[in-house]
């Protein structure tokens, strides 16, 4: 029988090659290249959560943070915070799995209330979602009443519950510029806030930003120092970054953006070579969509993204447990959604 005729015949050999399409330039978890063995390892799992999606009227939304085998083998919406939570207020599904963190699932939750929202591991927390919680945005706005309170898209739901308008990497400069308080209160991430400062001032927009104390564990890893080093080795290297890097990385960083800019920044510009300093799952979403680029490395995994696997969405679609159901409580949503609401209508 040749590998043609097999194809026909075997819905999992079938799977496996469309898988290695779409993998082949990219890692598995084992830091080898996808091959056709390790994709008829996952085709049968592929193969069971694209069914039970259909059984159930269910959708996975994937953060391009997670491993690419979740993307690309059953993901229906891929992108960063704001498409997704986009895509979760549009969702007509039963059923959403969030491949991602507890506060995306939450996001989607507020947005699609109908919905059930389930997470892949309860685990999947935020250093920056953690790092703040609803009375200590209480307490900020007794010590700066006269402010608004932004929050980033990072963010428990109790926090957004707190907070007037939310803002993602991508509109937060625009939404702040049109808010006519003075005094903004943004939280949770203080490298942001560093960076909102510098370019708001840049625009020529007169705003004092006051912030909390959060950072990410990914981001405020990279440092001026690799960048000299990688510009050294690498002649016309294009340096990428994300607003939540620390303020002397994003001053000597080529384009600074949100997950999906720094995707479209990359597609749309010639370098010989790239230096992504964000989480490793852009690169690989890069890799897949992209391959003709080159990235030199550099890039940080995050903990709590790497704990969404295939097994355990299949879990969670066919059986899932309470803790893997988002619950909350109604008054807190109702605000929370107003919160988000906002967003949407000053980012338009």
């Amino acid at each position: 029988m040749n590998a043609f005729a097999k194809q026909a015949n075997d819905p999992i050999e079938a799977e496996a090659l469309r898988l290695l399409r779409l993998l082949l330039h990219v890692e598995c978890s084992t830091g080898h290249q996808w091959n056709i063995e390790t994709c008829r390892q996952i085709a049968p799992l592929t193969l069971e959560i694209n069914r039970l999606k259909q059984e159930k009227n269910a959708v996975i939304l994937t953060h391009s943070y997670v491993e690419p085998e979740i993307i690309y083998g059953v993901g229906d919406f891929k992108g960063d915070s704001y498409y997704l939570a986009d895509q979760a207020k549009q969702a007509k599904a039963d059923v959403i799995v969030f491949a991602g963190v507890v506060f995306m699932a939450e996001t989607a939750k507020i947005l699609s209330p109908e919905a059930q929202v389930v997470v892949p591991d309860r685990n999947s927390g935020c250093s920056l979602a953690d790092s703040i919680n609803g009375e200590d945005v209480r307490n900020l706005k007794v010590l700066y009443p006269d402010a608004a309170v932004v929050c980033y898209i990072n963010c428990t739901a109790e926090v957004k519950a707190e907070s007037d308008v939310c803002v993602t990497s991508s509109n937060v400069y625009n939404i702040i510029a049109t808010l006519p308080q003075k005094r903004i209160v943004f939280v949770p991430d203080r490298l942001m806030a560093d960076n909102i400062r510098k370019e708001l001032a840049n625009r020529g927009v007169d705003k004092e930003i006051i912030s909390s104390d959060g950072t990410c564990v990914v981001h405020e890893e990279f440092t001026a120092a690799q960048i000299a080093e990688a510009r050294k080795t690498f002649p016309g290297l294009k340096i990428v970054a994300h607003p939540e890097c620390t303020p002397d990385v994003a001053e000597l960083a080529d384009f600074l953006g949100s997950t999906g800019e720094m995707m479209k920044y990359v597609k749309s510009t010639a370098a010989p070579y790239y230096l992504m300093l964000t989480e490793c799952g852009l690169v690989s979403r890069l890799a897949v969509e992209d391959p003709d680029k080159n990235f030199i490395g550099g890039c940080r995994l995050c903990p709590y993204m790497k704990m969404n696997t295939l097994l355990k969405i299949r879990d969670a679609l066919a059986n899932p447990q309470p803790d893997q159901v988002i619950t909350l409580e109604a008054g807190l949503s109702k605000r929370a959604s107003h919160c988000i609401e906002r967003m949407f209508e000053l980012a338009d």
